[in-house]
């Protein structure tokens, strides 16, 4: 360069910013926009010394996520939008074609798809632990109530009964349990044995002459 020459002044076409000026360009806390970063959701370039610099393609991925957020989509929601471009409109605008609505409706139902199996999961694993539970704390009763000097044949005898009434209580679960949990083919079959409709009468008697000394009982108890 002659001496004469005057230095190029022109500014940067595509300007880095730091973390601190990213946010207050986009008015938000640096701790916000480390957050984003963090859920993958912008990948800033680095510095030699490994600074944060973010460009104008950064700035507006920014402000995407936080009208997004703004609007009450999830992380998850806004991670899929993110993969799909927008794509320009008659009126000048930008939106989302019906075939990345799609993929957006797809990616995020499957997530559904996936929580629910794993939420399946955790209430087995949780009815099982508090199946394990209580047994524990039956035994953990009984040897309680040993060292506290209690006969150990009052407690079995105790323990015995305790187990006839659960036995008796899931049997009569099961035959309580809704008609739709029996299969078509199984319901028809119960239904055409010899000596059904019979049994249902009477059950149905018996089930009114029940509900009319019930409430016979609370006429009784309203008087007293």
């Amino acid at each position: 360069m002659s001496r004469h020459a005057k230095p190029d002044l022109t500014p940067d076409a595509n300007p880095l910013l730091t973390v601190r000026d990213a946010a207050l360009r986009l008015n938000v806390t640096p701790r916000t926009l480390k957050y984003y970063e963090e859920r993958g959701l912008v990948t800033p370039t680095r510095s030699e010394g490994r600074y944060r610099l973010y460009d104008e393609h950064d700035l507006e991925q920014f402000a995407r996520i936080l009208r997004l957020r703004a609007l009450g989509f999830s992380l998850h929601g806004i991670t899929e939008m993110l993969k799909r471009p927008l794509e320009s409109v008659g009126d000048g605008r930008r939106r989302y074609s019906h075939e990345s609505l799609q993929q957006i409706a797809d990616a995020l139902a499957q997530q559904i798809d996936t929580l629910d199996a794993r939420i399946g999961a955790v209430r087995r694993e949780l009815k099982e632990a508090q199946s394990v539970r209580a047994e524990l704390a039956d035994d953990l009763d009984y040897l309680k109530r040993r060292l506290a000097g209690e006969p150990s044949e009052a407690l079995i005898d105790e323990r015995l009964a305790a187990s006839r009434r659960r036995k008796d209580a899931e049997r009569n679960a099961a035959l309580l349990a809704p008609a739709h949990a029996k299969t078509p083919a199984a319901a028809l079959k119960s239904a055409n044995k010899p000596g059904h409709a019979r049994v249902s009468k009477g059950a149905e008697k018996r089930g009114q002459k029940r509900t009319q000394k019930q409430s016979d009982d609370e006429d009784g108890g309203e008087r007293a």
